[in-house]
Formats: structure tokens, sequence, C-alpha cells
């Protein structure tokens, strides 16, 4: 990984230090993806069927995956996987139950009261990626919250053969209606529904550039489907210290690494011996990864930065906004104050950015590509809207109706001056 000294950059060598790899969204891939999603809009079952068979490589005759299916997969999978699972969802359900809003009541003023009430999105698409990583996890991170939430229709794909793992995952979870989907037709299948695949109002879930493209095509769509966050590759940026240990800090570099080859890692500290030290440690851990070829080139593009203090550190930390942030420092609590923009930040040596991802019980589905600025880790709130409600008195409307008339005037929009005044004066 390189080595940079932040007083040696000058403001655009600071710049491209802290570029991200470009996302692939090229004009070739957005051209592809609209086809896909034009020809299921048209042709429903017939065109995902085809899509299925050729991208997905499924010559299965149902696309909807049995109950006896998913009964057998959760019957042939190894029991240590189970307890595992198991243990995961336990976590997670329980810090996502605690998200739960209260109904909020308030009296603005004489005979008026607003509410703010809550209720369930009523149809979910929940999309899991499979390919060279099945990602179980993401199965919980997905159902459990929107089970929680009551969506009254919760609907989950992922590319054939679905993993026994994530099928017991899901059905832990109490998902049923479960698709052999994959890449851009899945996204297009829940956003406009088929014959087969019934429409959903909000999409969840990450994936390749195929599927990153259909989100991004279909919310821009009103006839689509709202998509729970922008997305782009996974990254982490780590802050430590002299005190550090290297060799923890370099597996948590890797963990990260080995996601992709468009990933990003970054590690800054005021320490120039500790830096030396993981890059020394990297090359070793590297060497045994199963997935050394993908994180040698997520490391290609990563950086360390030598920096003259903490304080810089957490600087440069919030212009960077990454997805995951870990503090290998000395009373990492006291950094928090300063750090403002992560999708999720862990805290202590102890704390790997691993545990977030599997059982910790927060949940991994973050904002990555520096939306953490905006944009927040996904929560029991995101399968959720929020909506207000009002009631006035007679006395009430008339205590404010000066006030709306004169704003109604100012604005010259006397309708909504008269809806106000035909009250007061009847």
């Amino acid at each position: 990984m390189e080595i940079l000294k932040l007083e040696e950059l000058d403001d655009l060598a600071f710049k491209q230090a802290l570029t991200r790899p470009a996302i692939m969204q090229s004009t070739k891939v957005m051209q592809i993806v609209k086809d896909i999603i034009e020809d299921i809009k048209n042709n429903g079952d017939v065109a995902l069927k085809k899509y299925s068979k050729e991208l997905d490589k499924f010559d299965g005759d149902n696309i909807k995956v049995s109950e006896e299916q998913i009964q057998k997969a959760c019957d042939n999978l190894d029991p240590k996987l189970k307890k595992a699972i198991d243990n995961a969802y336990k976590n997670i359900k329980h810090f996502h139950k605690a998200q739960k809003r209260k109904k909020i009541t308030v009296k603005t003023a004489k005979g008026i009261i607003c509410e703010q009430h809550s209720h369930a999105i009523e149809a979910v698409g929940l999309y899991v990626p499979g390919g060279s990583a099945p990602l179980v996890s993401t199965a919980l991170m997905l159902a459990v919250p929107a089970k929680i939430a009551r969506c009254e229709q919760i609907i989950l794909c992922s590319p054939p053969p679905i993993n026994d793992a994530i099928l017991y995952a899901a059905s832990k979870a109490g998902i049923k209606d479960i698709y052999n989907l994959g890449g851009a037709q899945a996204i297009a299948a829940m956003a406009y529904g088929t014959q087969t695949v019934p429409k959903v109002l909000k999409i969840f879930g990450p994936g390749n550039q195929y599927v990153t493209m259909a989100k991004r095509l279909v919310s821009d769509d009103n006839l689509g489907a709202a998509i729970d966050m922008p997305a782009g590759p996974s990254e982490v940026l780590v802050i430590a210290d002299k005190h550090a240990k290297a060799s923890y800090i370099a597996s948590d570099l890797l963990s990260q690494a080995e996601h992709g080859n468009d990933s990003q890692v970054i590690l800054l500290s005021d320490s120039l011996s500790l830096i030396e030290q993981v890059n020394e440690q990297l090359n070793s851990q590297l060497a045994a990864l199963p997935r050394k070829e993908i994180a040698t080139v997520a490391l290609s593009h990563s950086r360390a930065i030598l920096c003259k203090d903490l304080a810089l550190c957490c600087k440069i930390s919030n212009e960077y906004a990454p997805e995951h942030l870990i503090l290998h420092v000395t009373n990492a609590k006291k950094l928090l104050p300063n750090l403002k923009n992560a999708g999720s930040i862990f805290v202590g040596a102890y704390t790997p950015e691993s545990l977030g991802d599997y059982a910790s019980g927060t949940n991994h589905t973050l904002p990555t590509y520096g939306y953490a600025k905006t944009a927040s880790a996904l929560g029991l709130d995101d399968f959720k809207r929020r909506y207000t409600v009002q009631y006035a008195s007679k006395a009430g409307l008339k205590a404010l109706s000066k006030t709306v008339e004169t704003l109604a005037d100012a604005e010259s929009l006397f309708a909504h001056k008269n809806a106000v005044s035909i009250r007061t004066k009847d």
C-alpha cells in the first residue's frame, strides 16, 4: 500500500490521494440495463424467463422457490452454520426492535394539535447477491427490519442456485416469497412486476454494476420503485496511533479489500513506524488469502497517509466520509465527538468491522462513496414512512386565522386565504 506524507502533498495531490476508484457506469452498461428493463416492462414473464436462462443460467421451471425447496435447504444446512445464523439473527433483531418510534402528539397552540404517525411501506423487495460471495448476512440485514416494520408484502430475489444458507436465513426471518432471480432482471421484475413477481414500492440491497445501474434507473422512473440508498464499492478508513497493533489493522484493511477490485482502504496515522509495520503485515497476511488477487487490486488504489496528529486524521476522515471507520487509538471514545461523517464507526482494537458485517446487531447496509455525509445506515425507518395528522377546533382556527391569512396574502395565494376566511366568517 502506498505511503504518503500529508505535509508533502499539495492540494491536488491530496485530492487525488482520497479519490475513490471510478464506478463502472459506462454508456454500454446503461444501455444493456435499459434494454432489460424495457423488455421486462413490456413482456413480463416471457422476457424474465429469457434473461433468467441466458444470464442466470437457470433451467428450472419455477422462478419462485417452493416451500419444499426452502425446507430442504433448512434441513440440509450444517448445524454449526445454523447456530451462527441464529445468533446473528437474535442480535440484529434486538437492535432493530429498539428503533421503533412512538407516535408524537404536540399541542402547538391553543386548539391546535399536531401529530406524527408512521406506517410500514406496504410492499418491499430485497436483493441478496450470490456470485463469488453469497451474502448470507445481507439476507438477515434486509429481512429482519422489514419484518419488524411489518411490511405487508416482502419478496426476496437472489441469483440461482440460491445458497442454502441464504434460504435458511430468509426463512428464519420469516420471508416466504423467494425468487431465483439475479442481476438487472431481478430489479426490473420487482420494480414493475410480472405475472410471477409482484411489484414492490421500494427495493433494498447491494449488487454489481448492473444491479446498481438498474436500481438507479428504476428509482428515476415514477412508475418504478424507490431504492434504499446510493451504492458504490465497499470501503474502510482506519485511524491509528503508535500504540495500535499492526496485525489487527492489516486484517481490518484486508477484510474490505477482498470485497472487490474496486474496493478501497485508507489508513491515517500520526506514526510512520506503525504505517510501515502495517505494510509488512499486509504482505504476509495477503499471501494466505484465497481472494488475494482481488485484494491486491484493491490495495493498488489504496493509501496510507501520515498526519501530524489525530485531530487532522479526524478532519480528513470527515472529508472522505467512509462507509466503515475503525478507531485503533488509545482511549478511542474520545475521538467520537470529532467524527461526523461515517456509515458505521468501530471503536477500539477489539471491534473489527467484521462484527458489524455479521453479528453485533447493527446493519451492514451502509452509504458508500462519500454519501455518508448525507445518507444514513439502513435502519427500521427505511422500511416505514412518516406522515402528519392535525386537528383544529373552532377556537384554534380563529386564533391562528390572521397569521395564515397574512402569509397567504404575502404569497398572493388568495384561495389559500379564502379557505380560512370563509370559515371564520361562517
